[in-house]
């Protein structure tokens, strides 16, 4: 892994080249134009992890409260916004320069539902109908556990979460972790495709008597 690839898990400000550029690329349906920049993940394109997750997820709900975890320049958070203008959509990174970039592409999107940030900046009482993630995994399993450890159990009764993880990178490992480190959540494959999982993890609502 070279050294641009590693530290967009890492740094909060990336020492890589940071020049904008823009791309031309599908998103809910139709071509956009976006700004990327070096030091944040796949700036050239659509990664193909990322590529699944929109292929395979549902649709979201029309209006609702909804999360991009880890968002480097903003797929998921933009699709979720095109989609369900409605909905307010936090994407978040400890990536300053990705943050930077989703605000501008939801801007020229005039995606005014779509708050980019870091995840400190999320109110604590903040609760969640939908995540879409392609996570970090070269973070560690420490890192990355206690990341889905804080964000999975703010799902609300009946929301979802979509994760996606590289089949070779332990995602048959991780969906074993979370059935038993939060046995609240329901976790289940949702989708196999092109060497990736799509993991589907739930809150069910709870029925009264």
């Amino acid at each position: 892994m070279d050294g641009e690839t590693q530290e967009h898990y890492f740094t909060a400000e990336p020492a890589a080249p940071g020049g904008r550029r823009t791309h031309e690329v599908w998103l809910a349906g139709r071509r956009v134009l976006v700004q990327t920049a070096g030091g944040v993940f796949s700036p050239e394109r659509v990664d193909t992890g990322t590529g699944v997750l929109l292929q395979e997820a549902p649709a979201p709900p029309g209006t609702g409260t909804f999360l991009d975890l880890g968002c480097g320049w903003g797929p998921l958070a933009l699709t979720l916004g095109l989609v369900s203008p409605e909905a307010l959509v936090y994407a978040v990174d400890v990536n300053d320069r990705a943050i930077d970039l989703t605000r501008a592409n939801a801007a020229s999107l005039s995606l005014t539902g779509v708050v980019a940030c870091r995840p400190e900046e999320v109110p604590d009482d903040v609760h969640l109908d939908v995540i879409w993630s392609n996570p970090p995994i070269r973070v560690g399993k420490s890192a990355l556990h206690a990341m889905l450890e804080h964000w999975l159990p703010r799902l609300h009764p009946g929301g979802v979460a979509y994760l996606v993880v590289q089949k070779n990178l332990g995602a048959d490992s991780l969906q074993r972790w979370l059935g038993h480190a939060m046995p609240e959540l329901t976790c289940s494959r949702h989708a196999i495709s092109r060497g990736f999982r799509v993991l589907q993890v739930s809150r069910e609502v709870s029925r009264a008597g």
